[in-house]
């Protein structure tokens, strides 16, 4: 028996229009497609994740302006459909495809918050399919409030952009330390 092949993105496409109505009441973007089509359900984030995801959006919004936008799908060349916590773009990108759309390609600052998430098993294939699709740079918030930085080149000790995040302890597993692009305690 062969190896199951990729869907491109046309056929990915096709199978998110088929699912669509089947899944609207799990809310627009809980699910994404892997790379084979098949649907993935993400659990609703907690109240806690939820605050954690809307302070990396304001963080990135005050710091490279307001074109960020929280659970986008995103089409990826080697994972499907997935749906980025946050993503950032400038304007020009957003003006070259047709918004009620998955992402044709990958943003150019895409954030995973894996706080309550169950994507921790797949972040590294989830950061290099972004940073294959396009993205400048990934910033991955672990579990312990610890945020970690990545373009091409591997991990990075801080963010191309410039971004500093400062997330409240509370919110986290374990207090952190606080300096730039970390918990402050």
């Amino acid at each position: 028996m062969g190896t199951p092949a990729l869907l491109d993105r046309y056929e990915l496409l096709a199978a998110w229009h088929r699912l669509i109505p089947e899944v609207e009441h799990a809310g627009r973007h809980r699910y994404e497609l892997d790379e084979l089509g098949e649907t993935i359900l993400n659990p609703a984030p907690s109240a806690r994740r939820q605050i954690v995801l809307t302070d990396v959006f304001c963080h990135l919004t005050e710091q490279i302006g307001h074109l960020a936008a929280m659970s986008v799908p995103v089409i990826t060349p080697a994972l499907g459909i997935r749906v980025p916590d946050v993503v950032w773009m400038p304007c020009e990108r957003w003006e070259s495809f047709d918004r009620d759309e998955p992402v044709p390609f990958a943003p150019d600052l895409c954030v995973e918050v894996l706080l309550d998430s169950d994507r921790t098993h797949d972040i590294d294939r989830r950061v290099t399919s972004y940073l294959e699709g396009g993205a400048t740079e990934v910033i991955v918030v672990c579990h312990s409030g610890q945020v970690e930085f990545w373009g091409s080149a591997g991990r990075r000790q801080a963010s191309s952009f410039g971004i500093a995040l400062s997330l409240d302890s509370m919110y986290f597993e374990e207090a952190g330390v606080s300096s730039r692009g970390t918990v402050r305690g």
